[in-house]
């Protein structure tokens, strides 16, 4: 649903109109780690920002949602939608505008439009009956009760657990009228999950990274590794290689059928940019005691 509050994405991500998709993503990265609850507990400012950095990079790392966003600000959202709803629960066709301005000169009752006609003043209803709501990672995987306006009309929509981007909600008779049979259609909410800064989904399967030192590779370790239902200790064998996953039973997504995935924990070994003295030579020591060559079979290799 569309929000009257403007935000600029670009600011809050703290990067140029004109930055690039990386330098976009790399702002992002720092600004979750920064502000994650999971760094922050119990911070109700660093969680709001946090969700303010994640809503902007959702629309940002978006080609064509960023292109929507440059063109119509804060009614971007509603220009990419056949038909939608603001909070006065007014439809507005935002496909037939070519910028922000023709949208205002509409509004406003005055003209012309770029197109060289004049617009009335009251907007029509489009045939639409489906629209986007965006959820947060943990209202998607708990469920949540949405208050939403709708044509004027205040609705309660309760959202089941286990749904995620794509899944569309019906509510009953309260889409756009039919004008054939002059009944209210069902309107289809569409769900938009916010991304997580940690979990990531293969299907119903979490995916997630932790690092490791090189000596717990080495000699294996326990791994306080977080689930969507807590914290969970998990043990890696000696020897791991970096990259190298390791599967968590039944600590996936639950989807709207009741059934669980699971959750890989991919181990990323993880080298210390700084030694203190007694590392340096321990490391020394272990370098020239070391019998494993893990470049051994380069030697064979001929053209």
């Amino acid at each position: 649903m569309g929000s009257t509050n403007y935000k600029d994405y670009y600011a809050i991500l703290q990067v140029e109109k004109k930055a690039t998709e990386d330098e976009i993503k790399k702002s992002y990265r720092k600004l979750a780690r920064k502000y994650h609850p999971d760094v922050n507990p119990n911070d109700k400012k660093s969680e709001e920002l946090f969700k303010e950095v994640t809503e902007a990079y959702e629309v940002l790392s978006d080609a064509e949602k960023r292109k929507k966003y440059d063109q119509f600000g804060q009614y971007w959202k509603q220009s990419a939608q056949q038909s939608t709803w603001q909070s006065t629960g007014v439809p507005f066709d935002f496909g037939r505008y070519n910028d922000f301005q023709d949208f205002i000169n509409e509004l406003l009752g005055r003209g012309p439009s770029s197109s060289g006609g004049y617009y009335s003043s009251a907007p029509s209803w489009g045939s639409g009956s489906e629209a986007e709501i965006k959820l947060t990672f943990a209202e998607g995987l708990r469920g949540v009760q949405k208050r939403l306006q709708i044509n004027g009309e205040t609705i309660d929509v309760p959202i089941p657990p286990g749904v995620k981007t794509g899944i569309k909600v019906r509510v009953k008779g309260k889409g756009s009228y039919d004008p054939l049979t002059q009944q209210r259609k069902d309107l289809l909410l569409k769900v938009h999950l916010e991304p997580h800064s940690f979990f990531h989904f293969d299907g119903d399967n979490l995916i997630c990274e932790v690092p490791i030192t090189p000596d717990e590779a080495a000699l294996g370790a326990s791994l306080d590794v977080p689930t969507v239902d807590g914290s969970v200790t998990m043990r890696i064998p000696s020897g791991v290689k970096s990259g190298q996953s390791f599967r968590l039973k039944g600590k996936g997504w639950t989807n709207t059928k009741g059934t669980r995935g699971d959750q890989m924990v991919k181990v990323v070994i993880s080298t210390p940019a700084t030694l203190s003295a007694q590392e340096k030579e321990y490391y020394e020591k272990l370098r020239s005691i070391r019998t494993f060559d893990p470049r051994e079979n380069l030697k064979k290799i001929k053209i």
